[in-house]
Protein backbone atom coordinates (compact mmCIF):
# COMPACT_ATOMS: atom_id res chain seq x y z
CA UNK A 1 0.00 0.00 0.00
CA UNK A 2 1.50 3.29 -0.67
CA UNK A 3 1.56 6.20 1.64
CA UNK A 4 -1.20 8.53 1.60
CA UNK A 5 -2.17 10.94 -1.10
CA UNK A 6 -1.65 14.11 -0.96
CA UNK A 7 -5.21 14.67 -1.92
CA UNK A 8 -6.27 18.22 -0.48
CA UNK A 9 -3.83 20.44 -1.94
CA UNK A 10 -2.12 20.81 1.76
CA UNK A 11 1.24 22.07 2.13
CA UNK A 12 2.80 21.02 5.57
CA UNK A 13 4.51 24.55 7.05
CA UNK A 14 8.58 25.01 7.56
CA UNK A 15 10.35 22.54 10.32
CA UNK A 16 6.36 20.50 10.80
CA UNK A 17 6.63 18.14 12.27
CA UNK A 18 8.30 19.89 15.03
CA UNK A 19 8.45 16.43 16.87
CA UNK A 20 8.29 12.72 15.49
CA UNK A 21 5.70 10.43 16.69
CA UNK A 22 8.22 8.34 19.26
CA UNK A 23 9.27 12.07 20.21
CA UNK A 24 6.05 13.38 21.44
CA UNK A 25 5.08 9.63 22.66
CA UNK A 26 8.45 10.01 24.91
CA UNK A 27 8.03 13.00 26.26
CA UNK A 28 4.21 13.27 27.08
CA UNK A 29 4.40 9.65 28.97
CA UNK A 30 7.08 10.44 30.94
CA UNK A 31 7.77 9.81 34.74
CA UNK A 32 6.19 12.14 36.69
CA UNK A 33 3.92 13.57 33.97
CA UNK A 34 -0.04 13.82 33.32
CA UNK A 35 0.00 11.23 30.98
CA UNK A 36 2.53 8.38 32.63
CA UNK A 37 1.91 5.27 31.83
CA UNK A 38 2.11 1.92 33.45
CA UNK A 39 1.84 -2.06 33.40
CA UNK A 40 -1.00 -3.92 35.74
CA UNK A 41 -2.52 -7.87 35.01
CA UNK A 42 -6.22 -7.35 33.95
CA UNK A 43 -7.93 -10.57 33.78
CA UNK A 44 -4.92 -12.56 33.31
CA UNK A 45 -3.40 -10.14 30.40
CA UNK A 46 -0.53 -7.93 31.03
CA UNK A 47 -2.03 -4.18 29.81
CA UNK A 48 -0.27 -0.67 29.24
CA UNK A 49 -2.53 1.91 31.70
CA UNK A 50 -2.69 5.53 32.44
CA UNK A 51 -1.47 5.75 35.95
CA UNK A 52 -2.69 8.81 36.56
CA UNK A 53 -6.66 8.09 35.19
CA UNK A 54 -9.40 8.57 37.73
CA UNK A 55 -9.87 5.00 39.37
CA UNK A 56 -13.64 4.83 38.77
CA UNK A 57 -16.51 6.95 37.70
CA UNK A 58 -17.28 8.10 41.32
CA UNK A 59 -14.53 10.14 41.16
CA UNK A 60 -15.49 11.32 37.92
CA UNK A 61 -18.43 12.94 38.99
CA UNK A 62 -16.61 14.72 42.55
CA UNK A 63 -14.44 16.05 39.66
CA UNK A 64 -17.48 17.52 38.07
CA UNK A 65 -18.97 18.32 41.66
CA UNK A 66 -15.25 20.73 42.32
CA UNK A 67 -16.27 22.70 39.17
CA UNK A 68 -19.28 24.52 41.42
CA UNK A 69 -21.04 27.28 39.76
CA UNK A 70 -19.55 26.49 36.64
CA UNK A 71 -22.03 26.05 34.26
CA UNK A 72 -22.51 22.15 33.17
CA UNK A 73 -25.47 21.21 30.80
CA UNK A 74 -27.71 23.82 28.68
CA UNK A 75 -30.70 22.71 26.81
CA UNK A 76 -32.68 24.90 24.87
CA UNK A 77 -33.99 27.76 27.82
CA UNK A 78 -32.63 25.47 30.49
CA UNK A 79 -29.37 25.67 32.23
CA UNK A 80 -27.77 23.72 34.98
CA UNK A 81 -24.35 24.17 36.72
CA UNK A 82 -22.23 21.47 37.81
CA UNK A 83 -22.91 21.69 41.54
CA UNK A 84 -27.34 21.39 40.67
CA UNK A 85 -26.22 18.38 38.33
CA UNK A 86 -24.00 16.60 41.37
CA UNK A 87 -27.03 17.07 43.72
CA UNK A 88 -29.70 15.54 41.16
CA UNK A 89 -26.71 12.94 40.99
CA UNK A 90 -27.10 12.62 44.61
CA UNK A 91 -30.41 12.64 45.20
CA UNK A 92 -31.18 10.74 42.16
CA UNK A 93 -28.29 7.79 43.47
CA UNK A 94 -29.92 7.64 47.00
CA UNK A 95 -33.06 6.61 45.15
CA UNK A 96 -31.80 4.04 43.68
CA UNK A 97 -30.52 2.34 46.38
CA UNK A 98 -33.91 3.01 47.77
CA UNK A 99 -35.87 1.20 44.97
CA UNK A 100 -33.07 -2.07 45.58
CA UNK A 101 -31.04 -1.36 42.96
CA UNK A 102 -27.28 -2.97 44.28
CA UNK A 103 -23.94 -3.16 42.79
CA UNK A 104 -24.28 -5.28 39.71
CA UNK A 105 -27.55 -4.45 38.65
CA UNK A 106 -28.82 -3.13 35.60
CA UNK A 107 -30.17 0.30 35.15
CA UNK A 108 -31.10 1.23 31.66
CA UNK A 109 -31.42 4.78 30.32
CA UNK A 110 -33.99 5.78 26.92
CA UNK A 111 -33.77 8.97 26.25
CA UNK A 112 -32.92 11.94 23.95
CA UNK A 113 -29.75 14.08 24.80
CA UNK A 114 -31.53 16.20 27.77
CA UNK A 115 -30.07 17.55 30.73
CA UNK A 116 -31.44 14.11 32.88
CA UNK A 117 -29.15 11.75 30.49
CA UNK A 118 -25.72 12.42 32.47
CA UNK A 119 -27.78 12.64 35.67
CA UNK A 120 -29.57 9.27 35.13
CA UNK A 121 -26.40 7.72 33.81
CA UNK A 122 -23.94 9.20 37.06
CA UNK A 123 -26.66 8.03 39.75
CA UNK A 124 -26.33 4.39 38.26
CA UNK A 125 -22.64 3.92 37.95
CA UNK A 126 -21.75 6.05 40.71
CA UNK A 127 -23.71 3.35 42.93
CA UNK A 128 -21.86 0.54 41.46
CA UNK A 129 -24.73 -0.48 38.66
CA UNK A 130 -24.03 -1.37 35.12
CA UNK A 131 -25.80 1.27 33.23
CA UNK A 132 -27.22 0.44 29.88
CA UNK A 133 -27.59 3.11 27.75
CA UNK A 134 -30.24 1.92 24.71
CA UNK A 135 -30.40 3.28 21.27
CA UNK A 136 -33.52 6.19 21.24
CA UNK A 137 -33.76 5.42 17.96
CA UNK A 138 -35.09 2.24 17.98
CA UNK A 139 -38.70 1.05 17.87
CA UNK A 140 -40.34 -0.40 20.89
CA UNK A 141 -39.30 -3.71 20.48
CA UNK A 142 -36.11 -2.91 19.71
CA UNK A 143 -35.83 -1.15 23.22
CA UNK A 144 -37.64 -4.00 24.87
CA UNK A 145 -35.19 -6.56 23.97
CA UNK A 146 -32.51 -4.81 25.15
CA UNK A 147 -34.07 -4.45 28.43
CA UNK A 148 -34.53 -8.08 28.37
CA UNK A 149 -31.46 -9.13 27.05
CA UNK A 150 -29.53 -7.21 29.86
CA UNK A 151 -31.85 -8.59 32.69
CA UNK A 152 -32.65 -4.60 33.40
CA UNK A 153 -34.24 -3.62 37.01
CA UNK A 154 -34.50 -0.13 36.96
CA UNK A 155 -35.53 2.43 33.59
CA UNK A 156 -35.24 5.65 33.71
CA UNK A 157 -36.81 6.92 30.57
CA UNK A 158 -38.63 10.05 28.29
CA UNK A 159 -42.19 10.03 27.48
CA UNK A 160 -41.89 9.26 23.56
CA UNK A 161 -39.64 6.21 24.70
CA UNK A 162 -41.93 4.94 27.04
CA UNK A 163 -44.57 5.36 24.39
CA UNK A 164 -42.54 2.72 22.52
CA UNK A 165 -41.81 0.18 24.88
CA UNK A 166 -45.31 0.43 27.18
CA UNK A 167 -46.66 -2.27 24.70
CA UNK A 168 -43.51 -4.27 25.13
CA UNK A 169 -43.21 -4.45 29.18
CA UNK A 170 -44.70 -7.49 29.33
CA UNK A 171 -41.25 -8.93 27.44
CA UNK A 172 -39.23 -7.74 30.46
CA UNK A 173 -39.85 -9.92 33.62
CA UNK A 174 -37.04 -8.36 35.24
CA UNK A 175 -38.51 -4.92 35.17
CA UNK A 176 -39.50 -3.69 38.39
CA UNK A 177 -39.73 0.25 38.14
CA UNK A 178 -39.66 2.42 35.88
CA UNK A 179 -39.21 6.27 35.79
CA UNK A 180 -40.37 8.31 33.14
CA UNK A 181 -39.08 11.87 32.46
CA UNK A 182 -41.43 15.63 30.64
CA UNK A 183 -44.20 13.25 30.53
CA UNK A 184 -47.45 15.42 29.94
CA UNK A 185 -49.73 12.87 32.16
CA UNK A 186 -48.22 10.04 34.06
CA UNK A 187 -48.62 6.62 32.40
CA UNK A 188 -49.81 3.82 34.30
CA UNK A 189 -47.50 1.76 36.56
CA UNK A 190 -44.58 4.27 36.60
CA UNK A 191 -43.15 7.11 38.21
CA UNK A 192 -42.50 10.74 37.37
CA UNK A 193 -38.60 11.55 37.64
CA UNK A 194 -39.43 14.80 38.10
CA UNK A 195 -40.81 13.71 41.69
CA UNK A 196 -37.94 12.59 42.88
CA UNK A 197 -35.01 15.34 41.42
CA UNK A 198 -37.58 18.01 40.23
CA UNK A 199 -36.84 20.04 37.15
CA UNK A 200 -33.61 21.45 36.04
CA UNK A 201 -34.56 24.84 37.62
CA UNK A 202 -34.80 22.92 41.01
CA UNK A 203 -31.66 20.64 40.98
CA UNK A 204 -29.67 23.52 42.56
CA UNK A 205 -32.09 23.53 45.36
CA UNK A 206 -31.67 19.89 46.07
CA UNK A 207 -30.44 19.68 49.57
CA UNK A 208 -28.60 16.21 49.28
CA UNK A 209 -24.78 16.80 48.09
CA UNK A 210 -23.18 13.17 48.91
CA UNK A 211 -23.06 9.88 47.34
CA UNK A 212 -24.25 6.39 48.99
CA UNK A 213 -21.26 4.77 50.10
CA UNK A 214 -19.93 1.91 47.78
CA UNK A 215 -16.79 0.47 46.87
CA UNK A 216 -15.91 0.08 43.10
CA UNK A 217 -12.33 -1.29 41.86
CA UNK A 218 -11.83 0.11 38.13
CA UNK A 219 -12.49 -3.09 36.64
CA UNK A 220 -15.86 -3.51 38.20
CA UNK A 221 -18.39 -3.45 35.68
CA UNK A 222 -19.98 0.42 34.59
CA UNK A 223 -21.88 -0.12 31.21
CA UNK A 224 -23.52 -2.12 28.35
CA UNK A 225 -23.83 -0.32 25.23
CA UNK A 226 -25.48 -2.03 22.42
CA UNK A 227 -23.52 -3.06 19.23
CA UNK A 228 -25.50 -5.13 16.21
CA UNK A 229 -23.41 -8.45 15.53
CA UNK A 230 -24.02 -10.41 12.17
CA UNK A 231 -26.34 -12.30 13.61
CA UNK A 232 -28.52 -9.54 13.42
CA UNK A 233 -29.40 -9.13 17.17
CA UNK A 234 -27.41 -6.63 18.87
CA UNK A 235 -25.12 -7.57 21.52
CA UNK A 236 -24.43 -5.16 24.39
CA UNK A 237 -21.11 -4.71 24.78
CA UNK A 238 -20.04 -4.93 29.18
CA UNK A 239 -17.95 -1.87 29.90
CA UNK A 240 -15.78 -1.25 32.91
CA UNK A 241 -15.08 2.05 35.04
CA UNK A 242 -11.44 1.63 33.73
CA UNK A 243 -12.67 1.71 29.94
CA UNK A 244 -14.54 5.13 30.46
CA UNK A 245 -11.61 6.49 32.72
CA UNK A 246 -9.03 5.57 30.00
CA UNK A 247 -10.79 7.71 27.40
CA UNK A 248 -10.47 11.30 29.71
CA UNK A 249 -6.42 10.67 29.41
CA UNK A 250 -6.87 8.97 25.34
CA UNK A 251 -8.31 12.25 24.74
CA UNK A 252 -6.12 14.90 25.68
CA UNK A 253 -3.06 13.00 25.09
CA UNK A 254 -4.71 13.01 21.39
CA UNK A 255 -4.62 16.77 22.39
CA UNK A 256 -1.37 17.05 23.73
CA UNK A 257 0.09 15.25 20.90
CA UNK A 258 -1.12 17.72 18.34
CA UNK A 259 0.07 20.66 19.97
CA UNK A 260 3.88 18.90 20.24
CA UNK A 261 3.80 18.38 16.83
CA UNK A 262 3.35 21.73 16.27
CA UNK A 263 6.19 22.86 17.68
CA UNK A 264 4.37 24.65 20.45
CA UNK A 265 3.97 24.45 24.43
CA UNK A 266 1.25 22.75 26.20
CA UNK A 267 -1.31 24.98 27.32
CA UNK A 268 -3.02 25.08 31.02
CA UNK A 269 -5.47 23.03 30.75
CA UNK A 270 -8.93 25.65 29.67
CA UNK A 271 -12.51 24.91 29.67
CA UNK A 272 -14.56 24.99 26.62
CA UNK A 273 -18.24 25.29 25.54
CA UNK A 274 -19.24 21.89 23.17
CA UNK A 275 -22.11 21.63 21.24
CA UNK A 276 -23.10 17.85 21.40
CA UNK A 277 -25.19 17.00 18.65
CA UNK A 278 -24.43 13.28 18.35
CA UNK A 279 -26.64 11.12 21.00
CA UNK A 280 -25.15 10.27 23.84
CA UNK A 281 -26.11 6.40 23.83
CA UNK A 282 -23.17 6.33 21.47
CA UNK A 283 -19.73 5.80 22.96
CA UNK A 284 -18.62 8.55 21.14
CA UNK A 285 -20.64 11.23 22.94
CA UNK A 286 -20.58 9.18 26.26
CA UNK A 287 -17.22 8.26 26.87
CA UNK A 288 -15.18 9.82 24.42
CA UNK A 289 -17.22 13.25 24.81
CA UNK A 290 -18.91 13.60 28.44
CA UNK A 291 -16.30 12.16 30.56
CA UNK A 292 -13.14 13.87 29.74
CA UNK A 293 -16.08 16.95 29.71
CA UNK A 294 -17.02 16.72 32.47
CA UNK A 295 -12.96 16.00 34.49
CA UNK A 296 -12.08 19.62 31.99
CA UNK A 297 -15.13 21.41 33.38
CA UNK A 298 -16.84 21.96 29.90
CA UNK A 299 -20.14 23.50 28.62
CA UNK A 300 -21.95 21.11 26.72
CA UNK A 301 -25.19 22.43 24.95
CA UNK A 302 -27.51 19.89 23.32
CA UNK A 303 -30.46 20.10 20.90
CA UNK A 304 -33.85 18.66 20.57
CA UNK A 305 -33.31 17.97 17.21
CA UNK A 306 -30.38 18.17 14.48
CA UNK A 307 -30.96 21.36 12.29
CA UNK A 308 -28.14 23.64 11.22
CA UNK A 309 -29.58 27.08 11.23
CA UNK A 310 -30.96 26.69 14.50
CA UNK A 311 -26.73 25.43 15.13
CA UNK A 312 -25.35 28.37 14.06
CA UNK A 313 -27.50 30.30 16.02
CA UNK A 314 -26.26 28.26 19.25
CA UNK A 315 -22.42 28.43 17.93
CA UNK A 316 -22.82 32.51 17.60
CA UNK A 317 -24.53 33.39 21.08
CA UNK A 318 -22.79 30.67 23.39
CA UNK A 319 -19.57 31.44 21.49
CA UNK A 320 -19.09 27.30 21.10
CA UNK A 321 -15.78 26.47 20.63
CA UNK A 322 -16.16 22.58 19.76
CA UNK A 323 -17.94 20.94 17.83
CA UNK A 324 -18.73 17.66 15.17
CA UNK A 325 -19.62 14.43 16.04
CA UNK A 326 -20.16 12.44 12.74
CA UNK A 327 -19.16 13.71 9.13
CA UNK A 328 -22.63 14.40 8.56
CA UNK A 329 -22.96 16.91 11.15
CA UNK A 330 -20.10 19.06 9.77
CA UNK A 331 -21.00 18.46 5.99
CA UNK A 332 -24.12 20.30 6.54
CA UNK A 333 -22.53 23.26 8.88
CA UNK A 334 -20.27 24.25 5.91
CA UNK A 335 -22.80 23.82 2.77
CA UNK A 336 -25.48 25.27 4.40
CA UNK A 337 -26.22 28.51 2.75
CA UNK A 338 -26.82 30.69 5.85
CA UNK A 339 -23.77 30.04 7.34
CA UNK A 340 -22.45 33.03 6.02
CA UNK A 341 -25.16 35.32 8.42
CA UNK A 342 -23.60 34.37 11.33
CA UNK A 343 -20.27 34.80 13.62
CA UNK A 344 -18.86 31.37 14.05
CA UNK A 345 -15.54 32.71 14.80
CA UNK A 346 -15.43 31.09 18.15
CA UNK A 347 -15.19 27.51 16.33
CA UNK A 348 -11.61 25.99 17.26
CA UNK A 349 -11.96 22.42 15.97
CA UNK A 350 -15.05 19.78 14.45
CA UNK A 351 -14.01 16.53 14.63
CA UNK A 352 -16.03 13.86 14.07
CA UNK A 353 -15.66 9.83 14.34
CA UNK A 354 -18.21 6.89 13.65
CA UNK A 355 -18.03 7.17 9.97
CA UNK A 356 -15.90 7.37 7.08
CA UNK A 357 -14.48 11.13 5.83
CA UNK A 358 -14.12 12.63 2.52
CA UNK A 359 -10.30 14.04 2.78
CA UNK A 360 -12.54 17.09 1.01
CA UNK A 361 -14.23 17.49 3.99
CA UNK A 362 -10.80 17.82 6.11
CA UNK A 363 -9.88 21.06 3.50
CA UNK A 364 -12.97 22.41 3.37
CA UNK A 365 -13.16 22.51 7.28
CA UNK A 366 -9.50 23.84 7.83
CA UNK A 367 -10.24 26.74 5.01
CA UNK A 368 -13.69 27.58 4.91
CA UNK A 369 -14.60 27.56 8.90
CA UNK A 370 -11.30 28.49 9.69
CA UNK A 371 -10.98 25.77 12.27
CA UNK A 372 -8.86 22.16 12.79
CA UNK A 373 -10.23 19.47 11.76
CA UNK A 374 -10.06 16.52 13.83
CA UNK A 375 -11.19 12.13 13.68
CA UNK A 376 -10.99 9.16 15.46
CA UNK A 377 -11.21 5.60 15.00
CA UNK A 378 -12.90 3.43 17.91
CA UNK A 379 -16.01 1.12 17.99
CA UNK A 380 -18.32 0.33 20.45
CA UNK A 381 -16.07 -2.63 22.03
CA UNK A 382 -13.08 -0.17 22.54
CA UNK A 383 -15.58 2.28 24.71
CA UNK A 384 -14.34 4.85 21.78
CA UNK A 385 -11.47 6.30 21.19
CA UNK A 386 -8.47 3.95 19.92
CA UNK A 387 -6.71 6.06 16.96
CA UNK A 388 -6.73 10.11 17.21
CA UNK A 389 -6.06 12.34 14.66
CA UNK A 390 -6.14 16.56 14.51
CA UNK A 391 -5.08 19.76 12.96
CA UNK A 392 -1.58 19.61 10.89
CA UNK A 393 -1.34 15.74 10.41
CA UNK A 394 -5.07 15.42 9.55
CA UNK A 395 -4.15 17.73 7.02
CA UNK A 396 -1.48 15.69 6.29
CA UNK A 397 -2.78 11.94 5.83
CA UNK A 398 -6.87 13.15 5.13
CA UNK A 399 -7.18 9.40 4.71
CA UNK A 400 -5.81 8.18 7.97
CA UNK A 401 -7.85 7.71 11.19
CA UNK A 402 -4.66 8.70 13.10
CA UNK A 403 -1.84 6.54 14.97
CA UNK A 404 -3.18 4.25 18.39
CA UNK A 405 -2.91 6.18 21.22
CA UNK A 406 0.22 5.14 23.49
CA UNK A 407 -1.96 3.08 25.89
CA UNK A 408 -2.93 1.20 22.98
CA UNK A 409 -1.29 -1.30 20.25
CA UNK A 410 -2.77 -2.13 16.74
CA UNK A 411 -1.68 -4.91 14.49
CA UNK A 412 -2.63 -6.02 11.15
CA UNK A 413 -3.58 -9.72 10.55
CA UNK A 414 -3.76 -11.99 7.52
CA UNK A 415 -6.56 -14.46 6.87
CA UNK A 416 -5.32 -17.01 9.07
CA UNK A 417 -5.86 -14.95 12.15
CA UNK A 418 -2.22 -15.55 13.37
CA UNK A 419 0.21 -14.43 10.66
CA UNK A 420 1.11 -10.26 11.46
CA UNK A 421 1.47 -8.36 8.11
CA UNK A 422 4.19 -5.85 7.71
CA UNK A 423 2.83 -1.65 6.93
CA UNK A 424 1.48 -0.89 3.78
CA UNK A 425 -0.71 -4.80 3.51
CA UNK A 426 -3.93 -5.25 4.26
CA UNK A 427 -5.44 -7.47 6.75
CA UNK A 428 -7.59 -7.51 9.35
CA UNK A 429 -7.11 -4.51 12.20
CA UNK A 430 -6.82 -5.99 15.63
CA UNK A 431 -6.65 -3.43 18.76
CA UNK A 432 -5.83 -3.69 22.19
CA UNK A 433 -5.66 -1.54 25.51
CA UNK A 434 -6.93 -0.70 28.78
CA UNK A 435 -10.04 0.66 26.60
CA UNK A 436 -11.39 -2.68 25.09
CA UNK A 437 -14.29 -4.03 27.17
CA UNK A 438 -15.04 -7.21 28.97
CA UNK A 439 -17.01 -8.98 26.55
CA UNK A 440 -20.48 -9.36 24.94
CA UNK A 441 -23.31 -9.55 27.74
CA UNK A 442 -24.46 -13.19 28.17
CA UNK A 443 -22.60 -14.34 25.00
CA UNK A 444 -19.68 -16.58 25.71
CA UNK A 445 -19.13 -17.70 22.46
CA UNK A 446 -19.26 -14.26 20.18
CA UNK A 447 -17.40 -12.74 23.40
CA UNK A 448 -14.63 -15.98 22.45
CA UNK A 449 -14.63 -15.06 18.65
CA UNK A 450 -13.91 -11.34 18.92
CA UNK A 451 -11.97 -11.19 22.02
CA UNK A 452 -8.47 -13.04 22.17
CA UNK A 453 -5.83 -12.89 24.92
CA UNK A 454 -6.60 -8.93 25.43
CA UNK A 455 -6.70 -8.14 21.42
CA UNK A 456 -10.22 -7.30 20.34
CA UNK A 457 -10.89 -8.16 16.36
CA UNK A 458 -12.46 -5.71 14.74
CA UNK A 459 -13.65 -7.21 11.49
CA UNK A 460 -12.27 -3.90 9.88
CA UNK A 461 -9.97 -4.13 6.98
CA UNK A 462 -7.14 -1.90 7.74
CA UNK A 463 -3.45 -1.19 6.90
CA UNK A 464 -0.55 0.65 8.95
CA UNK A 465 2.14 3.05 7.61
CA UNK A 466 5.84 2.76 8.74
CA UNK A 467 5.10 5.22 11.29
CA UNK A 468 2.36 3.66 12.42
CA UNK A 469 -0.59 6.00 11.53
CA UNK A 470 -4.19 3.56 10.48
CA UNK A 471 -5.86 3.53 7.52
CA UNK A 472 -9.03 2.00 7.48
CA UNK A 473 -9.36 0.20 3.75
CA UNK A 474 -12.92 -1.04 4.07
CA UNK A 475 -14.83 -2.00 7.61
CA UNK A 476 -16.64 -5.16 8.31
CA UNK A 477 -18.30 -5.98 5.10
CA UNK A 478 -21.85 -6.52 6.52
CA UNK A 479 -22.25 -3.19 8.28
CA UNK A 480 -23.14 0.00 6.87
CA UNK A 481 -22.58 3.32 8.43
CA UNK A 482 -26.10 5.84 7.83
CA UNK A 483 -24.45 9.14 9.07
CA UNK A 484 -22.66 7.72 11.79
CA UNK A 485 -25.55 4.89 12.79
CA UNK A 486 -24.68 1.54 12.42
CA UNK A 487 -27.00 -0.44 9.95
CA UNK A 488 -26.63 -4.51 9.81
CA UNK A 489 -26.93 -6.06 6.49
CA UNK A 490 -28.15 -9.17 7.71
CA UNK A 491 -30.82 -7.64 10.68
CA UNK A 492 -32.29 -5.82 7.66
CA UNK A 493 -32.47 -8.74 5.61
CA UNK A 494 -33.84 -11.03 7.98
CA UNK A 495 -36.99 -9.03 8.13
CA UNK A 496 -36.93 -8.37 4.53
CA UNK A 497 -37.18 -12.38 4.19
CA UNK A 498 -39.91 -12.01 6.66
CA UNK A 499 -41.86 -10.97 3.95
CA UNK A 500 -44.01 -13.58 2.30
CA UNK A 501 -43.43 -12.87 -1.28
CA UNK A 502 -39.41 -12.64 -0.70
CA UNK A 503 -37.36 -15.33 -1.32
CA UNK A 504 -33.79 -13.39 -1.31
CA UNK A 505 -32.52 -10.26 -0.50
CA UNK A 506 -29.25 -8.31 0.16
CA UNK A 507 -28.57 -5.49 1.41
CA UNK A 508 -25.89 -2.80 0.43
CA UNK A 509 -24.37 0.58 1.00
CA UNK A 510 -24.64 3.56 -1.48
CA UNK A 511 -22.52 5.96 -1.25
CA UNK A 512 -23.91 9.71 0.19
CA UNK A 513 -21.97 12.42 0.21
CA UNK A 514 -23.45 13.71 3.84
CA UNK A 515 -24.46 10.30 5.31
CA UNK A 516 -20.95 8.42 3.72
CA UNK A 517 -23.87 5.51 3.10
CA UNK A 518 -27.30 4.71 2.44
CA UNK A 519 -28.81 1.45 2.49
CA UNK A 520 -30.40 0.00 -0.79
CA UNK A 521 -31.53 -3.55 -0.68
CA UNK A 522 -31.42 -6.20 -3.57
CA UNK A 523 -34.44 -8.67 -3.81
CA UNK A 524 -35.46 -11.77 -5.95
CA UNK A 525 -39.37 -12.47 -5.19
CA UNK A 526 -40.69 -15.74 -4.97
CA UNK A 527 -42.72 -17.66 -7.83
CA UNK A 528 -46.06 -16.16 -8.60
CA UNK A 529 -45.50 -13.62 -5.92
CA UNK A 530 -45.68 -9.84 -6.16
CA UNK A 531 -44.73 -6.70 -4.00
CA UNK A 532 -43.77 -3.50 -4.61
CA UNK A 533 -40.61 -0.94 -3.36
CA UNK A 534 -43.10 1.03 -1.20
CA UNK A 535 -44.78 -2.17 -0.16
CA UNK A 536 -41.32 -3.42 1.16
CA UNK A 537 -39.87 -0.30 2.47
CA UNK A 538 -43.00 -0.02 4.81
CA UNK A 539 -42.58 -3.65 6.08
CA UNK A 540 -38.94 -3.08 7.31
CA UNK A 541 -40.36 0.24 8.53
CA UNK A 542 -42.87 -1.27 10.86
CA UNK A 543 -40.15 -3.26 12.11
CA UNK A 544 -37.14 -1.43 12.65
CA UNK A 545 -36.19 1.84 13.14
CA UNK A 546 -36.61 4.49 10.49
CA UNK A 547 -32.59 4.72 9.64
CA UNK A 548 -32.14 1.17 8.85
CA UNK A 549 -34.58 1.30 6.13
CA UNK A 550 -33.58 1.14 2.94
CA UNK A 551 -33.90 4.17 0.50
CA UNK A 552 -34.01 2.32 -2.74
CA UNK A 553 -34.68 -1.60 -3.48
CA UNK A 554 -34.30 -3.04 -6.89
CA UNK A 555 -35.69 -6.14 -7.78
CA UNK A 556 -34.01 -9.01 -9.83
CA UNK A 557 -35.74 -11.98 -11.94
CA UNK A 558 -32.38 -14.39 -10.89
CA UNK A 559 -31.49 -15.45 -7.12
CA UNK A 560 -28.72 -13.29 -6.48
CA UNK A 561 -25.11 -14.33 -7.11
CA UNK A 562 -23.01 -16.06 -4.41
CA UNK A 563 -19.73 -18.01 -3.92
CA UNK A 564 -18.69 -21.29 -3.61
CA UNK A 565 -19.49 -21.19 0.33
CA UNK A 566 -22.99 -20.00 -0.70
CA UNK A 567 -21.97 -15.94 0.78
CA UNK A 568 -23.79 -13.45 -1.89
CA UNK A 569 -21.25 -11.64 -3.73
CA UNK A 570 -22.39 -7.61 -2.51
CA UNK A 571 -19.77 -6.43 -4.32
CA UNK A 572 -21.82 -7.62 -7.99
CA UNK A 573 -24.85 -5.78 -6.76
CA UNK A 574 -23.78 -2.28 -6.58
CA UNK A 575 -23.71 -1.85 -10.56
CA UNK A 576 -27.87 -3.00 -10.31
CA UNK A 577 -27.92 1.07 -8.82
Amino acid sequence: MASSVRSIGWTPPPNWPAMSRAECRERLTAPGGRFEMEDIVIAGVPTRVWKNAPANLRIVAMAGKAHGDREFLVYEGERVTYDAWFRAVAVLAHELRAKGVRKGDRVALAMRNLPEWPVAFFAAVTIGAICVPLNAWWTGEELAYGLQDSGTRLLICDAERWERIAPFRSQCPALETVFVSRADTMPAGTNALETVIGETRDYGSLEQDTLPEVEIDPDDDATIFYTSGTTGRPKGALGTHRNLCTNILSSAYNAAFAVLRRGESLPEPTPRTSLTVIPLFHVTACSAGLMGSIVAGNTLIFMHKWDPVEAFGIIEREKVNLTGGVPTIAWQLIEHPERAKYDLSSIEAVAYGGAPAAPELVRRIYEEFGALPGNGWGMTETMATVTGHSGEDYLNRPESCGPPVAVADLKITGEDGVTELPPGEIGELWARGPMVVKGYWGKPEASAETFVDGWVRTGDLAWLDEEGWCYIADRAKDMIIRGGENIYSSEVENVLYDHPAVTDAALIGLPHKQLGEEPAAVVHLGPGMSASEDELREWVAARLARFKVPVRIVFTSETLPRNANGKILKRDLASLF
